[in-house]
């Protein structure tokens, strides 16, 4: 009987694991979508810095992509 009660709380912890997970990934999707947006606006406001707009775009969706990472990893854990 207790066992299953201690098995069934490691279960519900992964769960819990899991939505951890889905929610950084949610998150990291929602500031990658809004970095890219301000960026082509930015283009389109200033079509002759492009190439630092995107240059600073991919650095910081790299960033946020890293973070992301790291909290889908300690989620799971």
């Amino acid at each position: 009987m207790i066992q299953e009660a201690a098995a069934s709380g490691v279960v519900g912890l992964s769960k819990l694991g899991a939505i951890g997970a889905g929610l950084a990934v949610i998150g990291a999707g929602i500031g990658i979508g809004q970095i890219g947006g301000k960026a082509v606006e930015g283009i389109a406001r200033q079509p002759e810095a492009s190439s630092k707009i995107q240059t600073n775009m991919i650095i910081a969706a790299a960033l946020v992509e890293g973070v992301a990472l790291f909290a889908v990893v300690v989620a799971l854990l």
